[in-house]
């Protein structure tokens, strides 16, 4: 490209002086560079710059195919670092990435209004896996792929665990819940992924000690033991979650009769096609029946149970399982911007937490969105620690996408544009100030006229701007 060959002429005569001359708070990458700076706030000075560059050449390029493409096509013309140093700080840096995912917390929660904050907010649960045709990446082992996307019922790769947050925004004068992902953590089987999501959820709570309501949304791999006892460790944690139709359920136990002996721990066991009574209209696409149910899963804890079919006479059915009820909830039906969320009355409240569990899709599109254009398994570092640290500043980057309308008011018209179509937006800003940085540092070496030197000031700074 023309600016990247331009500003690599002249970057090896001014060192790190244009790197300095970009972070401008008024200009783009000013703005950029100030907002990536919580991530990078407990890092050291060089690994923090590195990694920012690293962050804006993924936006500029609108992809992250390679650190030596992004480097070749970009970051040689604007930094004097050399192509190992961002490898190093990506592979061998002492440097905790996981702290990106409370940062992302901590924004997102900023962007919930006062009139907001007891509504509830939701911590989706999932995992994705990441095809490798290599067998020299660390850790990269054979996966069951239930979706079989190549074919196969087996895929050689890597196993990610990961969380994503939805907060409530007020747009278009209606309650929209805005889904951002906090991160990634490789599965490497030294833990089970039950374990592994358990330990993403303590890491981030302390950052919803204030919330009344937190709920986690998960399917059904994750509706078990070693996961939901996470539930249990914090007061204002619930979850919403698919079980296996199997899932053994008993009914409440009985009233005490004052006879002699231990009483009953539950009722009789339950089944979801004859103890349960599907409503007469579909709630949503489905037939739906609850009632309070104890299970092995959650031990003495009383929870609702959801049975969905798509008929009423015949057909499958699904179960659910919800640790929250439905009179302990506040969330503003009226103002969702979702169906059936915004069509509820009376007579469904009781089925709110099961209209909740819609929300846990959000994970499933922003893994098409980031693998299809962000390169999410594109990455071509071999460690684990580097794998790690790329995929989660692909990931701030695409939080950024999301939050930055949100928290810079330029910005705001974005607000319900696709995350691709801002980044393209930025991409283009990001080029142009690269560009016209250079050239107003440079006139003044190459033309002698101070007519021209202030025309092409005032045309610099209003493009970069």
């Amino acid at each position: 490209m023309v600016y990247n060959k331009f500003a690599h002429q002249i970057i090896r005569k001014k060192g790190s002086h244009t790197t300095n001359l970009l972070y401008n708070d008024k200009h783009i990458i000013g703005r950029l560079n100030k907002y990536f700076s919580v991530y990078f706030s407990t890092f050291p000075a060089p690994t923090a710059e590195t990694l920012f560059l690293l962050v804006l050449s993924m936006l500029a390029m609108e992809s992250a195919v390679s650190i030596r493409s992004l480097y070749r096509r970009f970051l040689s013309g604007i930094t004097l670092k050399s192509l190992n140093a961002f490898y190093y700080a990506c592979s061998y840096t002492k440097a905790d990435y996981a702290v990106f995912m409370n940062a992302t917390a901590r924004l997102a929660l900023r962007l919930i209004p006062d009139f907001l904050d007891e509504q509830p907010i939701f911590l989706c649960i999932d995992d994705t896996m990441a095809p490798k045709f290599g067998k020299k990446f660390e850790d990269v082992s054979k996966l069951f792929d239930h979706a079989a996307h190549n074919g196969f019922n087996y895929l050689n790769g890597h196993c990610f665990v990961s969380a994503m947050l939805c907060v409530p925004v007020w747009n278009r004068q209606k309650i929209s819940y805005l889904a951002v992902p906090l991160g990634y953590r490789m599965w490497q089987k030294k833990e089970s992924k039950l374990q592994l999501a358990a330990s993403m959820v303590r890491r981030v709570m302390p950052e919803f000690s204030g919330k009344r309501n937190v709920i986690i949304l998960c399917d059904s791999w994750y509706v078990k033991r070693d996961f939901v006892c996470v539930v249990d460790e914090y007061p204002n944690l619930d979850l919403i979650g698919n079980a296996r139709s199997d899932s053994v359920i008993y009914d409440l136990p009985p009233a005490k009769t004052g006879k002699r002996g231990r009483p009953a721990k539950h009722g009789r066991r339950l089944s979801i096609h004859e103890d349960f009574s599907l409503s007469d209209k579909k709630a949503g696409d489905y037939y739906t029946g609850c009632r309070r149910v104890l299970t092995n899963i959650f031990g003495a804890r009383q929870v609702m149970a959801y049975v969905t079919s798509p008929s009423k006479d015949g057909g499958g059915r699904r179960l659910f399982f919800s640790t929250v009820f439905p009179s302990h909830l506040q969330i503003f039906c009226a103002w969702q911007e979702k169906a059936p969320l915004n069509q509820t009355g009376s007579s469904w409240m009781q089925y709110i937490p099961l209209f909740l569990y819609s929300f846990r899709w959000n994970i499933e599109v922003s893994y098409y969105e980031q693998k299809s254009f962000w390169s999410l398994c594109s990455y071509m570092v071999r460690s684990r620690k580097g794998i790690e640290m790329l995929v989660n500043l692909i990931n701030i980057s695409y939080c950024a996408m999301k939050l930055l309308p949100y928290l810079e008011e330029p910005f705001s018209k974005y607000r319900n544009a696709s995350v691709q179509e801002f980044r393209f937006i930025l991409s283009e800003r990001i080029r142009q100030q690269v560009f016209y940085a250079n050239l107003v540092q440079n006139i003044e070496t190459h033309i002698k006229s101070n007519i021209i030197i202030k025309a092409l000031r005032q045309l610099c700074v209003k493009q970069m701007g």
